[in-house]
């Protein structure tokens, strides 16, 4: 059955309820169907009441609840997409929002074909993401923890003379400190107890996360991107856990809209004012590339980590990521010279710097096809 000869459902999903509503094939406004608990079974018998299977085309927007719905409904035969809600048409004079509305529109939207669907990972494309977020979180409490105990050192007037902290002398140096209350020495014992575990803990997820990638179908792809400078092996699969199959971004400035790195712009006749970054799509993602572009503030050469990585990577590979890094280090420094902020330059190093993720990306999927 054709798309446009489809009734369009559309779901307002929630925790604990599903409300649903349903557009026919025309012109004819989408009429509100009910409400349900969220439960697959249950929602099962009121899309039984609205046809069969091949003739609906169901929708409803990404959020806290994941894939699971949707993997549901389509391990039973039906069409389903997650929609994402940053591109869902908003009518700008509409003032109230409520779980009927929302599934009434999100149906007539769906059938006018004006919303755009996410990509949806595999069930392991998705743990491995997971996996990567848990250390994302652990590496900001261990950061947490840390300032709580500088901040402890600091109102007790203990200053540490080393350059760089959180390193085996930094160690030394705490364990050198004693307090003559009892009560303040157990306050340090248990805020430097709590910086070690949380040392332990990333520890433990940065191990779980490079060995989750054995056999995974993107594993040629993180292998290839650590060709590239000051994206090592977390940055890799980080990125590529988060973005996905590069393949679905027809060009890298589709891949810079998606990752929300290009300006924002608000025109009008003749008159143009282009702003700050978007911030769209996918923040981990992003983050990762920001905090990559710092790397490319030095001059080009291939170090021993870097080289080390490159080992059995083709030709090829190691070509664009040289071209890249000779690139973004120029970039670097043009923009540095003319005056620019620091933050501002490395935002622009990581939008291009996605170019080179989205080629030697790309390059190392194709690699693996002609394998």
């Amino acid at each position: 059955m054709e798309k446009g000869t489809k009734i369009h459902v559309g779901l307002d999903v929630h925790k604990d309820s599903i409300t649903v509503a349903a557009a026919e094939p025309g012109r004819d406004k989408a009429r509100l169907v009910g409400k349900v608990v969220h439960d697959v079974p249950k929602l099962l018998k009121v899309l039984a009441k609205l046809g069969t299977a091949d003739g609906l085309h169901i929708v409803y927007e990404a959020g806290p609840t994941g894939y699971g719905l949707q993997r549901a409904l389509t391990a039973r035969g039906y069409a389903c997409e997650v929609i994402a809600p940053s591109r869902t048409p908003r009518q700008p004079g509409q003032r109230v929002k409520t779980d009927a509305r929302d599934s009434l529109d999100l149906a007539e939207y769906s059938r006018a074909g004006a919303l755009t669907p996410v990509w949806i990972p595999d069930p392991e494309d998705e743990a491995i993401r997971d996996l990567s977020r848990a250390r994302e979180d652990a590496v900001k409490n261990r950061t947490q923890m840390r300032q709580q105990l500088k901040g402890f050192l600091l109102r007790h007037d203990r200053r540490y003379g080393g350059k760089t902290s959180w390193c085996l002398t930094h160690d030394a140096w705490l364990a050198r400190q004693s307090f003559e209350s009892a009560a303040m020495q157990t306050a340090f014992t248990e805020y430097w107890q709590a910086v070690k575990a949380a040392d332990e803990r990333v520890e433990r997820l940065t191990k779980a996360l490079q060995a989750s990638i054995a056999g995974w179908r993107f594993g040629p792809v993180v292998e290839a991107l650590q060709a590239l400078r000051g994206v090592a092996a977390v940055t890799a699969i980080g990125l590529v856990a988060e973005i996905g199959d590069l393949s679905r971004f027809e060009h890298p400035r589709k891949l810079m809209g998606y990752l929300g790195l290009v300006p924002s712009e608000h025109s009008s006749g003749e008159r143009t004012k282009r702003g700050s970054i978007t911030k769209t799509g996918n923040g981990h993602a992003r983050r990762l590339l920001v905090e990559s572009a710092w790397n490319y503030r030095f001059k080009a050469r291939v170090g021993r980590d870097l080289n080390e990585r490159q080992q059995g990577l083709s030709e090829a590979i190691r070509t664009m990521a040289w071209k890249g890094q000779l690139r973004l280090t120029s970039r670097y420094a043009a923009l540095h010279k003319r005056g620019l902020q620091a933050n501002k330059i490395c935002v622009a190093v990581a939008r291009e710097l996605a170019g080179f993720v989205w080629a030697i990306g790309m390059h190392a999927q194709r690699e693996k096809e002609a394998a």
